[in-house]
């Protein structure tokens, strides 16, 4: 059963790049611990979006901040939790930077639907001024009835599960996205004033696509990429022109594991791997999943 480490280490990547990808295993095996009895309910807070933050929230992104903070190859990390960017090093060899999503989907821990955390690893000493297609890699962990890991090091996409030793396996080897009749239409608050949107939900209905949509995107596109089609869409509207999701914390890193299977991203103009992040907060409406649909989504919602 190849492993984690096995894998990376067949696609060539040096030691340093396996220390970083070890580093946030250990940091998933432990959220997966947490989420099993941490307390579900609000910690009284709020993030810099002023949204108000849960109690595992805060506890996720304090677990991957102490085991980022043990690797001396990582200089640098942002998260959707801190204020800003923070530098953990400037040794010489701590090029590599992480953005992340501690908890995605974290108000659906409290129904006991899977949530999931995001990973995107750069080399850079800032994350202001990057692109999506400058990741040297992107991880996703999905915490449901199995805890799994979705990676990409521009090699394809695999999927690995946690067995019962607590070790990451692979499960899915080749990963791809084709075309199908599935859609996750997110914001569809915005159908309310955009009559484009409401037509293509009810394209999408008419033409008998299956719903899968649960409020999270990490379970949303980790259904598209296993299911094999798809699409998931979150456009702008009048109280949100770019939405709601980050460029940097959650739409390039899904962008670049959706194209390294074969489908596509959009922000309805461009590809999101193109997007400039010129500011952490940075949001944008993104249709991400099969080529086909994501053009439809273009097509439509211009």
């Amino acid at each position: 059963m190849m492993t984690i480490k096995d894998y990376l280490k067949s696609c060539g990547v040096d030691e340093r790049g396996l220390t970083v990808a070890e580093t946030l295993v250990t940091a998933v095996k432990r959220i997966s611990n947490v989420i099993k009895t941490a307390s579900t309910g609000k910690a009284g807070s709020y993030n810099i979006y002023g949204e108000e933050q849960l109690a595992l929230d805060i506890l996720a992104d304090k677990v991957i901040q102490e085991e980022c903070k043990k690797n001396e190859y990582i200089g640098l990390i942002a998260s959707e939790e801190l204020p800003d960017e923070m530098k953990l090093s400037e040794g010489e060899y701590a090029d590599y930077a992480i953005c992340y999503d501690p908890l995605d989907g974290s108000s659906l821990v409290d129904v006991n639907l899977a949530v999931g955390t995001i990973f995107g690893v750069y080399e850079a000493k800032t994350f202001v001024g990057v692109k999506g297609n400058q990741q040297t890699g992107v991880l996703i962990a999905v915490y449901g009835p199995k805890t799994t890991i979705i990676l990409t090091v521009k090699q394809g996409v695999k999927e690995f599960v946690m067995n019962i030793d607590g070790e990451f396996v692979m499960s899915n080897d080749d990963i791809k996205i084709e075309e199908g009749k599935m859609f996750a239409p997110g914001n569809l608050r915005a159908a309310s004033e955009r009559k484009d949107y409401m037509e293509l939900v009810n394209y999408w209905c008419k033409e008998k696509y299956t719903l899968r949509y649960s409020g999270g995107m990490v379970p949303d596109i980790n259904q598209i990429l296993l299911k094999g089609k798809g699409i998931f869409s979150y456009p702008g509207y009048s109280e949100a022109p770019n939405g709601k999701l980050r460029l940097l914390f959650e739409c390039a890193p899904m962008a670049l594991l959706v194209t390294q299977a074969g489908g596509a991203a959009s922000d309805g103009k461009i590809d999101i791997l193109e997007k400039v992040v010129e500011k952490l907060d940075q949001r944008t409406p993104i249709y991400i999943g099969s080529k086909v649909e994501v053009e439809r989504c273009c097509k439509a919602l211009a």
